[in-house]
């Protein structure tokens, strides 16, 4: 088994994507951002690239933002790790091509944000959804959550950060496809069909309208929202405020 954090596996016009920290829930660490971000970054600059599709090792997707060294954290360098999230999280969100999530297992948090930033998201099997960050004051995709699934609903998501099963999940538009391990391959290659049968050049202008369709904030809307993340995270007591988060969910 590779040990690499991120696995990349390029299939003609398929670019696949793995988080392989299978023993970590497969939780952001600040490589495994890096490595999500530059892998995007690159696959923005192809053009012959159609379809992103992200997955997680193991038993879960992704369980978020990794804390496992808080003890060496500092409000500073917590800042710059949830800020390169944000900034990964929106290279993926409006990715000129379709992005394709396949979640499983738990998928909190930045993981959730994650799932919620691509265009297609699929739950193989079953799944949970949170999105906790509040919890400990920060502001992470709460507008590309709102815009999927609606204000209403993301605010009770947010405020309550309770854990959101698949059949909710389904119903509210945050997942748009729910299927078995087994048909997932088949329903992937009618995908990659229909993601392939125009031109590139036509595929990204047809992801440039829709996204401009689907994001009334416009081209500011991303400034916002890591101008809103900033903000949250800069706040002095970060880190404490993640301790004290911590330690009452160990408590309940």
């Amino acid at each position: 088994m590779s040990t690499a954090e991120l696995i990349s596996r390029r299939d003609g016009d398929v670019l696949h994507l793995q988080l392989n920290r299978p023993d970590k829930g497969n939780a952001l660490s600040a490589s495994l951002v890096g490595a999500l971000a530059e892998a995007v970054e690159a696959a923005t600059r192809d053009a012959q690239l159609r379809l992103l599709v992200l997955s997680g090792a193991g038993r879960h997707f992704c369980t978020g933002f990794d804390l496992s060294d808080l003890d060496h954290e500092t409000d500073d360098s917590l800042l710059a790790r949830f800020t390169r999230v944000e900034l990964m999280l929106q290279a993926v969100h409006t990715a000129p091509f379709t992005t394709l999530a396949l979640a499983h297992g738990r998928t909190m948090g930045a993981g959730a944000d994650l799932f919620a930033a691509c265009s297609e998201r699929w739950i193989v099997g079953d799944a949970s959804f949170a999105f906790p960050g509040a919890g400990f004051g920060l502001v992470l995709g709460t507008a590309r959550l709102a815009d999927g699934v609606g204000a209403t609903r993301a605010a009770e998501w947010i405020e309550s950060g309770t854990a959101i099963d698949a059949s909710a999940a389904c119903a509210s538009g945050l997942a748009t496809r729910r299927s078995e391990t087994e048909d997932t391959q088949a329903e992937l290659e009618r995908l990659r069909a229909r993601v392939s049968r125009l031109d590139g050049a036509t595929q990204r202008s047809i992801h440039a309208a829709i996204a401009a369709s689907r994001h009334p904030r416009g081209p500011a809307g991303g400034a916002e929202d890591l101008a809103r993340l900033v903000r949250s995270a800069a706040r002095p007591g970060l880190r404490e405020r993640i301790v004290a988060y911590r330690a009452s969910q160990r408590k309940n």
